[in-house]
């Protein structure tokens, strides 16, 4: 059982308290459920716009001579594709092939990089990137308690808060940044990144301006309906798109291959399990992930068991929802690739056998 007396709070809690947000334990942190509701907080995102804190996720910095060349050999992406001012979507994987963490690197400069990994694998994160910095020109920074991330997402996101900043914030592609002025604070990375579909922005910023500018951010955005949104909206938000769940969907038990992150992992340069994952992309896995929906009224869970029609196990769900734009239950999963038929899959709940219908995602266009 969590001990709810070492739970760490964001430097927003008594914020959250004061806007009536519904708290509870999530990462080792308190953070915040709900405010409003899911439904309408999930469907701010996806029609104005919504913010979420999350400060709770890790922040690392890795500078020195040899840090392009640790992070090419840590991590299954390859960071020669992306210039300063870019981020990459990556993972770190252990010697067998295993997810230890699935993470976004922003490249600062050519020796310095901030790397914001999930909040439950913090201290497994830094344990493992110590590993490899004995006697190489290296400096490791965990700025995860002296930092905060805000995230603006939906589709007025940009121009509701655009009058805070200088930075030109429409001409940032996505997965790029810029560092600069955010009120009168210097210094403030912003990027065209999220973790909802949505399009949106993640604001870094040192804890003492936090309150100040999550403050201005909520009292400009009243002109654009802008509301707080908690870590339920943003966990059917990430479904419907696919993205994966640390802990739920990938694990160290799973590989980027089994897990569908194929278009991540790079083949072209040396990296840790190199050899495992090259041999499950030419013959192939026993673990497949996929997505689902399903017609009846009924919403998938994690841990709902996958069944063919002869009633045999052969998969289970790790990510469910009820999805608010299709309107029906939507979900993502493993199954063993042998015994795939996609005519004849079945998701059991509550003892009923429920037909599921797979299809690819993103669910939803946005």
């Amino acid at each position: 059982m969590m001990d709810l007396n070492v739970l760490k709070k964001t430097i927003l809690y008594n914020k959250h308290i004061q806007l009536g947000a519904k708290m509870i334990p999530y990462s080792g942190f308190y953070m915040p459920l709900q405010y409003i509701s899911s439904l309408k907080e999930h469907m701010a995102v996806r029609k104005s716009v919504g913010i979420f804190d999350i400060s709770h996720m890790g922040k690392f910095i890795l500078k020195g001579k040899d840090s392009y060349n640790l992070l090419q050999y840590l991590t299954i992406n390859n960071l020669s594709n992306i210039k300063s001012g870019q981020a990459q979507y990556t993972c770190l994987v252990n010697t067998l092939g295993g997810i230890i963490d699935d993470l976004i690197i922003y490249k600062i400069s050519k020796i310095e990089f901030l790397l914001i990994v999930n909040a439950i694998n913090i201290e497994k994160d830094k344990k493992w990137i110590n590993n490899y910095i004995k006697n190489k020109k290296l400096k490791f920074l965990d700025l995860s308690q002296e930092y905060s991330l805000l995230s603006i997402q939906g589709p007025k996101s940009i121009s509701s808060i655009q009058k805070l900043t200088n930075i030109p914030l429409s001409k940032i592609p996505f997965y790029h940044f810029e560092i600069g002025k955010f009120l009168d604070i210097d210094k403030i990375l912003i990027s065209r990144t999220g973790y909802t579909g949505s399009k949106g922005v993640e604001i870094y910023i040192h804890n003492k301006y936090t309150e100040y500018i999550w403050n201005n951010i909520l009292n400009i955005g009243t002109f654009s309906n802008m509301i707080p949104c908690g870590i339920a909206s943003r966990n059917s938000l990430r479904i419907e798109m696919g993205y994966r769940l640390y802990g739920q969907d990938i694990t160290e038990k799973i590989t980027p291959i089994e897990a569908g992150l194929s278009w991540i992992t790079k083949f072209n340069k040396k990296f840790i399990a190199k050899k495992i994952l090259k041999k499950q992309k030419i013959e192939g896995t026993y673990k497949k992930f996929f997505s689902f929906f399903i017609e009846e009224n009924k919403i998938p869970r994690q841990g709902n068991l996958l069944k063919n029609k002869k009633n045999s196990i052969i998969g289970k769900v790790t990510s469910g929802c009820f999805s608010p734009i299709l309107k029906k239950g939507i979900g993502l999963g493993f199954i063993t690739k042998n015994k795939l038929d996609k005519k004849s899959i079945f998701i059991s709940i509550r003892e009923k056998k429920i037909p599921v219908n797979i299809v690819k995602f993103p669910f939803i266009k946005i």
